[in-house]
């Protein structure tokens, strides 16, 4: 299937994936860093910004998300391209790191390490926040956007300083919530999201240390998975990229070696 992409730069490709709710664009603060050493491809999902949705036989779920982009790397003509990815999209690194069809994983706040509480307490978040992403319009996004309060309201789980995000980033954001096909049944399907199988290739976990959403505790289990520390982004929440580019972009080029 045809896969909505932004692409930039030149040298060994990087394919950059979204959290589930979001889009492409969550990377946009870190693209043109990567970009200066690397082919920089960020994707949406199927069924996630402008990307259409999975076929009706076809059940969304991070198995399914895997393969759609290796299908398209395929199209683009990339074989085993680093990948990096956060939330939804840092699970889906590690499990094709696990089946040993990227070159290097970099999981930034990967799904998947939460325990029976956790897990219903991000389901929980989560689902309310896609309920005022579906209520709200966009003037009264907008209107939201004005307040400090607002802010902090629309933005307190992702990241850890609301006050850095520029307004049409936020809408856009709402927007691609509101609008995501697969978000009811990708949410679901983490009920049953365990870590992937051991890695086949070099990896990092990096958490944000204000993460709200998936708490850095969880850290901790990533890093006993991987037998390695999982790295700490300092004054980071759930979405690094949006609140400190430069570490992000430097935690992957290191990994990727670029």
């Amino acid at each position: 299937m045809e896969l909505t992409y932004e692409r930039r730069g030149t040298g060994p490709p990087l394919v950059l994936l979204h959290g589930i709710g979001h889009h492409w664009q969550a990377w946009l603060p870190v693209m043109d860093l990567l970009a200066e050493r690397h082919d920089v491809i960020a994707v949406d999902f199927p069924g996630f910004g402008a990307s259409p949705p999975f076929p009706p036989e076809t059940p969304y779920n991070a198995e399914t998300a895997a393969f759609a982009i290796e299908e398209f790397c395929d199209k683009l003509g990339i074989s085993r391209p680093h990948v990096a990815g956060n939330s939804l999209g840092g699970y889906v690194a590690l499990d094709m790191a696990s089946r040993g069809v990227v070159r290097s994983a970099v999981a930034l706040s990967p799904a998947g390490f939460w325990s029976r509480t956790e897990l219903l307490y991000a389901r929980t978040a989560l689902r309310a926040l896609r309920k005022a992403a579906r209520s709200t319009s966009e003037g009264t996004a907008a209107a939201l956007m004005s307040s400090a309060l607002g802010r902090a309201a629309s933005l307190w789980l992702l990241v850890a300083d609301p006050t850095r995000i520029p307004d049409e980033e936020i809408l856009l954001g709402t927007e691609a919530l509101r609008n995501a096909a697969g978000f009811d049944e990708m949410l679901n399907c983490f009920a049953w999201l365990a870590p992937p199988p051991p890695p086949k290739a070099p990896i990092t976990i990096a958490w944000g240390d204000r993460d709200r959403l998936l708490p850095r505790r969880q850290a901790v289990r990533a890093g006993r998975w991987a037998q390695q520390r999982a790295k700490l982004l300092a004054g980071c929440g759930h979405v690094p990229m949006s609140d400190d580019p430069a570490l992000v972009a430097r935690v992957i080029l290191e990994t990727t070696g670029g």
